[in-house]
């Protein structure tokens, strides 16, 4: 029963706390003797019992439940309607190139459906392929999945944990448990430390868990939890648990696929009906009102989004963000809010010893002291240290290793002769740094022959009894305030001074978070480090100041659950979140964010295999050209379906009201078909590669809950709809009154009016200059030779049925289709001479 209650509490009984309770009631709880182990039949029994150590997934959907679950989306129905229609008008090419966007598609979403299966077999990477343990008084080796409830568990330096343990005894433990807290440096561990039951993961300092790495001394520890009862497999129950949600692209798609599929079909009856009306045949009605269904529906729209996309993610492969999700991409152009992680990501991620204070020169910077007292500062703090005398390793290396080493490159850089330095004073005698001591103390002989005692730690271990310290306690305060880390260094009782080191801010952050206030986008610092360490970073970098106070955009000592809290509870109250990480603690997050962002240097593959976004150089300033990446593709692919809605729009007005002013059936089936492949084709294509606009990173996002369609959208679609239309009948009407070829300027008309359009509607205009420019231009000159061709080249003019006419007719009908877009620009010239 006691056994039970430490593991698996009963329903209604609180949870226990291993970390809190001594060790030998843990130990007697889980009935094991740590002098012997588990005897290898309990091992066995429990083993069968619990299952073993390793973190299981869930079943994932079988290939097909996902191939069909794609199919439901909205937009996929439309197109597969379309492709019907293309096959009940005998249209193959047609038929091909959708079916071929509809497979694209689904594949995409089945992979992105499957990476939940790919993050939980990331997280089993992290166990230890074997442990040492203590069974039947035997010191062997096991395998890490064969770790079970009450093993006694032996850990060194390099070792990998395998399983979450309370400590039964240490010695100077400490262990890097960045991966799961996002600590900075390593955690100190004490078996006989005080922890409350209620302590978060990094304060727990009696337990060791699963995944984590020992950099320093040993330990003997009893498991407590195996498996998805660990620290490690709670972490992926939350990533299981957590669904990756829509982007903003998917949702307002779908809003609008649904939106045409209406209008499509009203439209369709509509025609029916007045065509029936009129005494049309019904055969020539009901082709006609196929035909009228496909030129309404935007068919080529999932490919010019998916190329876009694809475009979007090539670019920003270029600058180092590798994207894994191509949805992914126009998710950053919807980003509100940002949420940041510290090390790494906005500080170099190592520390460097940046300042010094002695009584005789005051709080200097450490470029190379000249003074006596500071050069006997570092030549004491070298002394009293393991550090490679050459200073190699530094931005290498973790927590105190890390630190050590940048004392030694400090002296360096100050002239000092480290390693003839340790030569000249042998050391005699020392104690290591210890968890609980928080100093290290060597002994000397100097070249004299003396004795000399060096003390060297954190100031409230070292400070208490010297000589000389009355003055640094301020000092200290000081430096602590702005987030660096502060040691103390004497010698046979005396202070010499102290040192502070720091984890650098990276250079370029300050200008990647003003880049996200400029643009709209709130800034936060989310991680598992001290309050006091990440404000002040937060200032550093300006992500704080009078306007943005700490409250609100500074969260410390945040946990796995707390992360996955803040991303949710962001997301509900509808911002679009990117969330920043790289160790295990932050996956759940990452997968809950609309945009995860994984270091790639730093991260761990769990972070990466959650992470819609991958930072090669995990740099801040490449998420903010990505954001501008991603405003680039949304503004490309709204801008053509604005463009794509008008002209379909257009073909469905001219189709409805010709048969009221004398045109029985405007065009013909295979006349709309290659309008549209005309003007929704390669033209799509190169709008959705068209370059950014000036003013990308300098307006801010769009709100989450608008449509791809708002009121100056909506407005301007009506009105070239309109104008469209109207100048297309209008030349139909004139031709057929004189007795012209009115069908054939018909279609040149409605051709010519949407290919301009697609010029004049880019930001800079028809002439616009920059990087990929010249695509859309090149498209909209390969379509007019394909309109002449559609005119005059015998077997294609056949097939199309038009009639061949002459220049001036040509002329007239194209001069007719460039006004709508001539109407446009003159409205964009009153606008600003208003303006």
């Amino acid at each position: 029963m006691v056994e039970r209650t430490l593991a698996t509490p009963a329903a209604g009984e609180a949870a226990p706390a291993p970390w809190s309770r001594p060790a030998a009631e843990v130990a007697a709880a889980l009935d094991v003797d740590p002098r012997t182990g588990l005897d290898d039949g309990t091992a066995t029994a429990r083993l069968a019992a619990d299952g073993p150590n390793e973190v299981r997934g869930r079943r994932p959907l079988s290939l097909l439940r996902s191939v069909l679950g794609q199919l439901t989306d909205v937009l996929i129905l439309v197109l597969l309607a379309a492709a019907l229609l293309t096959v009940i008008v005998g249209d193959v090419i047609d038929f091909v190139v959708i079916m071929l966007v509809i497979v694209v598609n689904t594949t995409l979403g089945v992979v992105q459906e499957r990476r939940a299966l790919r993050e939980v077999r990331a997280l089993t990477t992290l166990m230890a392929p074997s442990a040492r343990v203590v069974r039947g008084g035997r010191d062997i080796w096991v395998p890490t999945r064969d770790l079970v409830r009450g093993d006694v568990l032996r850990v060194a330096a390099g070792d990998v944990v395998g399983a979450d343990a309370r400590l039964l005894r240490s010695t100077r433990l400490q262990v890097d448990e960045s991966l799961l807290t996002g600590e900075s440096l390593p955690a100190e561990r004490s078996a006989e430390a005080a922890v409350p039951a209620e302590a978060p993961l990094a304060d727990r300092a009696t337990m060791v868990h699963a995944g984590t790495t020992v950099v320093g001394g040993t330990g003997e520890a009893v498991v407590v939890a195996t498996g998805a009862a660990g620290a490690v497999g709670h972490v992926a129950s939350l990533v299981q648990e957590e669904q990756s949600p829509d982007t903003p692209l998917q949702r307002r798609l779908d809003r609008l696929g649904r939106q045409i599929s209406v209008g499509v079909v009203l439209a369709c009856l509509a025609f029916l009906v007045s065509g029936l009306l009129r005494g049309q045949p019904w055969e020539i009605t009901a082709v006609a009102a196929v035909a009228l269904a496909v030129a309404a529906v935007p068919d080529s729209l999932p490919a010019v989004v998916t190329l876009a996309l694809a475009g979007g993610a090539s670019r920003m492969s270029r600058r180092g963000a590798v994207v894994r999700t191509l949805p992914a991409v126009e998710t950053l152009g919807s980003v509100t809010l940002l949420a940041t992680d510290k090390t790494g990501t906005l500080t170099r991620g190592a520390m460097v010893a940046d300042r010094w204070w002695t009584r005789e020169d005051g709080d200097q910077p450490l470029d190379g002291p000249s003074s006596a007292a500071g050069r006997a500062l570092l030549e004491a703090a070298v002394l009293c240290n393991d550090a490679d005398a050459t200073g190699a390793g530094a931005g290498g290396t973790t927590g105190t290793a890390d630190t050590e080493t940048s004392l030694v490159r400090a002296a360096l850089e100050a002239g000092i002769d480290v390693a003839a330095l340790r030569a000249g004073h042998p050391r005699l005698r020392e104690e290591p740094f210890e968890a609980v001591a928080r100093r290290m103390v060597t002994e000397h002989r100097d070249p004299g022959g003396r004795t000399t005692t060096i003390t060297k730690g954190a100031p409230e271990a070292v400070l208490p009894g010297l000589g000389g310290g009355e003055a640094a306690g301020p000092v200290v305060d000081r430096w602590a305030a702005d987030g660096r880390r502060v040691l103390a260094v004497a010698r046979d009782g005396w202070l010499l001074g102290l040192v502070a080191l720091d984890d650098p801010i990276r250079p370029e952050a300050a200008a990647a978070i003003a880049s996200c206030h400029r643009a709209g986008i709130r800034p936060v610092l989310v991680t598992g480090d001290h309050a006091g360490t990440a404000a002040a970073v937060a200032r550093a970098v300006g992500l704080v100041d009078d306007a943005h106070p700490v409250e609100g955009h500074v969260f410390a000592r945040v946990e796995p659950e707390g992360k996955l809290r803040l991303v949710t509870g962001w997301r509900a109250a509808g911002q679009v979140v990117a969330m920043t990480g790289d160790g295990v603690n932050d996956a759940p997050a990452l997968r809950a964010a609309d945009i995860g962002v994984a270091m790639g240097r730093r991260g761990t593959e769990v972070a990466k295999e959650a992470a819609d976004l991958v930072l090669a150089d995990d740099s801040l300033a490449t998420v903010t050209a990505a954001v501008a990446e991603g405003r680039r593709v949304y503004d490309n692919v709204r801008r053509f379906v604005g463009y794509g809605v008008a002209g379909g729009a257009s073909e469905v007005l001219v189709m409805l009201v010709g048969p009221f002013v004398g045109l029985a059936l405007p065009l013909l089936p295979a006349q709309i078909l290659w309008v549209n492949l005309l003007t929704h084709g390669p033209v799509g294509v190169a709008m959705g590669a068209e370059p950014a606009g000036p003013d990308v990173l300098r307006r801010p996002p769009r709100r989450p809950s608008s449509g791809v369609f708002d009121r100056p959208l909506t407005q301007r679609t009506i009105a070239l709809a309109l104008a469209v239309a109207a100048a297309c009948l209008a030349v139909a009407i004139w031709s057929r009154a004189s007795g012209g070829p009115w069908q054939t300027q018909l279609f040149i008309t409605l051709t010519a009016a949407q290919l301009a359009l697609a010029l004049v509607l880019r930001p800079g205009g028809a002439w616009r200059g920059g990087a990929g420019a010249l695509w859309l231009p090149a498209a909209v000159a390969a379509s007019l030779l394909l309109l002449v061709a559609g005119v005059y080249l015998p077997g294609l003019a056949d097939l199309l049925r038009t009639e061949p006419i002459g220049p001036a007719e040509f002329a007239v009908a194209a001069g007719a289709g460039l006004l709508p877009a001539g109407l446009l620009v003159l409205v964009r010239i009153v606008g600003r001479l208003r303006g």
